[in-house]
């Protein structure tokens, strides 16, 4: 049953004259406190607060002398008393709830300054169980929830980003808040516990095995907000969660201009991608092109690779963006700033390189410390209308797979070396999804095709199309391998890959037509390996 509204309307200012702190987080505290003593605000705070409070020289009354009640149990109870939550949630404006303040000595806060205990960080470091269950706050946000609901006369500030903006609004209305700025600061609060929560539900479930709760909240920080969406008729901004994986989220933008949307998406599959492949084996490049890759190569070098992958298609390659599994070295770099690219993104990055690159004023260079696990386990998700799809992330690697030969050919040592290859970037081509390689190097991909045929078609034109460009006789798909990221659901799709030039294939298997398709490969002298996992991207 709904609680029924008295209709009390909100004070268009509030006087700030007494203030209750208590922040794990203690970034920018003290001057902040410092500014409202010197209006006369009182400070009332709890533990590790006030302590800090009092070294700085400014008054601060401890909670416990407006409770009358000690700080027990390690501080798990200190506010959640009746003289703090009545201070916070009174409407003074409602005779009953006035009567009741005047009958128990409740004295109301006009500003709450709260941040929660780190359980975020904590679960990204790793901690075990019972510290992490430690470092649920409790009080925390019972009084942030309390502040926010009552922001008809409360402030509620939970982000020492905010402290500055809560300054300046104090200084320019003789130390009131409005209606308005306390409703922002309110709405800001709930989706600090909101997220706060999630993180919590999700520890939970991640920890007790629980692949599909009742409840799934997903929920993110504000990083920036984007000049535009995929089109400039969109709004977007970019949120990041705090999964302790390397990426466009987690990088450090060196230089270049502000990442768009379309850039952030890129980002992550070339990266996503790139580390596919071990840096102690091999150097390894990847340049993407709206989600999908236009060439893919391992080479000795960096240089090396980077020219093999910009073979496979030049002309998509052109405002693109390379992922690196190495950090970037000065042969990379002069390479790559040769052809217009919108982002870079490595592991990490020599002086020399970061010199180079910096010739480019608008090409954004990400540094990330460290590649993603590939085997890694995770989730993604998607909305759709009136709901949200969440699966486990597609960490399934071909080096892991039983592969099994079903032609009369086996493939050469090369030939499955490159089937390898073609199988870990297939994973990331939007399905329906066609890849050719020959010496490690994509040589043509068809992406996000209705038809697998019309896949393997496109990646072959495109084959054709960097011959030309090369000045080659013939193209590159003469003596490849191919991929399939799901089965040939009939044989037309091999024999296209076999007119192409293809020698070997590699697919999942399992369609009903699995033997028809084997006898065609058969029939060409083809070799063709089974993976049993499919890699569907859409």
């Amino acid at each position: 049953m709904a609680v029924a509204s008295k209709n009390i309307p909100a004070p268009d200012r509030v006087l700030v004259r007494r203030a209750l702190i208590s922040v794990s987080d203690k970034t920018g505290l003290v001057a902040f406190a410092t500014d409202l003593f010197h209006r006369g605000v009182q400070l009332v705070s709890t533990g590790g607060t006030a302590k800090a409070l009092a070294q700085a020289g400014l008054t601060v009354t401890d909670v416990s002398d407006v409770t009358g009640f000690p700080e027990i149990m390690d501080g798990r109870v200190k506010t959640l008393h009746p003289l703090v939550h009545g201070g916070l949630l009174a409407v003074r404006d409602d005779p009953e709830h006035a009567e009741a303040m005047e009958t128990h000595g409740i004295r109301p806060f006009d500003l709450v300054v709260i941040n929660l205990y780190p359980f975020e960080e904590v679960r990204q470091a790793g901690g075990d169980y019972p510290h992490t269950v430690e470092n649920i706050d409790i009080g925390g946000p019972a009084m942030v929830r309390a502040a926010a609901k009552n922001h008809a006369y409360v402030a509620v500030v939970t982000d020492p980003h905010d402290y500055e903006s809560v300054k300046l609004a104090l200084e320019a209305d003789a130390g009131h808040l409005s209606y308005e700025f306390r409703k922002r600061l309110a709405a800001k609060a709930f989706g600090r516990t909101a997220a706060y929560d999630a993180a919590i539900s999700n520890w939970f479930a991640e920890t007790l095995g629980i692949e599909h709760p009742g409840w799934r909240s997903v929920a993110g920080r504000l990083a920036e907000v984007t000049r535009y969406g995929e089109n400039p008729h969109q709004q977007a901004a970019f949120y990041v969660t705090g999964e302790r994986r390397p990426g466009v989220a987690t990088a450090r933008q060196v230089q270049g201009k502000q990442l768009s949307y379309n850039n952030i998406n890129d980002t992550d599959a070339a990266f996503e991608l790139v580390a596919e492949f071990d840096p102690a084996r091999t150097a390894a490049v990847a340049i993407i092109k709206h989600a999908n890759p236009c060439g893919v190569a391992e080479g000795t070098s960096l240089k090396e690779a980077y020219l093999k992958a910009l073979a496979c298609d030049p002309v998509s390659a052109f405002g693109g963006i390379v992922a690196l599994n190495r950090p970037l070295d000065a042969e990379a770099a002069e390479e790559i700033a040769r052809v217009f690219t919108e982002v870079i993104i490595a592991p990490g990055a020599t002086p020399e390189a970061e010199a180079i690159i910096a010739a480019k004023k608008n090409l954004r260079l990400l540094l990330t410390d460290d590649l993603p696990n590939p085997r890694a386990p995770g989730l993604t998700a998607k909305t759709v209308s009136g709901g949200l799809l969440v699966q486990s992330r597609d960490n399934g690697v071909v080096d892991d797979l039983d592969l099994k030969v079903v032609t009369r050919r086996a493939p050469s040592a090369a030939e499955l070396a490159d089937l390898k290859f073609a199988f870990r970037v297939a994973k990331h081509v939007k399905s329906n999804a066609i890849v050719y390689a020959r010496g490690a190097a994509t040589v043509g991909i068809g992406a996000g095709q209705m038809s697998r045929v019309d896949s393997s078609r496109i990646a072959a034109r495109k084959a054709e199309d960097a011959a030309e460009a090369a000045g080659s006789a013939e193209p590159a798909t003469k003596g490849s391998v191919v991929a399939s990221d799901a089965f040939f659901p009939f044989a037309d799709g091999l024999l296209s890959a076999v007119a192409a030039g293809a020698t070997a294939v590699i697919q999942p298997g399992g369609s009903m037509r699995d033997q028809d398709v084997i006898d065609a490969a058969d029939e060409a002298g083809i070799a063709m390996v089974f993976t049993g996992m499919r890699h569907f991207r859409h």
